[in-house]
């Protein structure tokens, strides 16, 4: 939260000159193709990752990869608090997911690209995260709980897959039967 209230008072708040950009609805393939490496790190780099805070802030989301706005490359933006409710706020470009692990955890999960639906989907209690900033220097990113579970969702994005591929049984069932039969569902 303090790295958040020095941002404000320097006029930097993530996706303030950012725009909102039209969110990717699962079918679409950018979401089930693996991203590529960010090798450009110029001002579109900066761009796209202002416009990724402004899309995820207009769709009430705590994290957003680039393929969710169909752009595939290996960057995420996150503001998410963990399950002591602090808040995490940043990006990682070329994001690797180096550990998961602590106890699984079978909790609620939902994704922008399945608007308004969700599944009990199992994420380690603990995950690490480590790639670049926009600059190119090094990123390295932990989280417990809830933010643990937002940063192996989005790792997931990354890779080509979508949380529904991690649900089993009558979950995977039931969601995948609910987002076929969704208004946003245009397949």
């Amino acid at each position: 939260m303090d790295r958040t209230l020095a941002a404000m008072r320097h006029g930097s708040i993530p996706g303030a000159s950012g725009r909102v950009r039209p969110l990717t609805l699962l079918g679409d393939p950018v979401l089930h193709t693996a991203c590529e490496e960010v090798t450009d790190f110029g001002p579109g780099l900066a761009r796209l990752v202002e416009d990724m805070f402004a899309t995820m802030y207009a769709a009430q989301g705590v994290g957003l990869a680039a393929n969710q706005i169909g752009v595939g490359k290996r960057v995420f933006v996150y503001d998410c608090p963990d399950d002591d409710d602090v808040r995490h706020l940043g990006h990682v470009i070329n994001a690797r997911l180096v550990e998961a692990d602590g106890e699984t955890v079978r909790g609620p999960e939902g994704c922008l690209s399945l608007p308004g639906l969700e599944a009990g989907t199992p994420r380690f209690d603990h995950a690490v995260v480590e790639g670049v900033d926009v600059r190119g220097e090094p990123v390295r990113v932990h989280g417990t709980g809830w933010f643990a579970r937002c940063l192996q969702h989005e790792c997931d994005h990354l890779e080509g897959s979508v949380y529904t591929d991690r649900v089993t049984g009558w979950r995977r069932r039931r969601v995948l039967r609910a987002a076929a039969r969704a208004s946003w569902n245009t397949v």
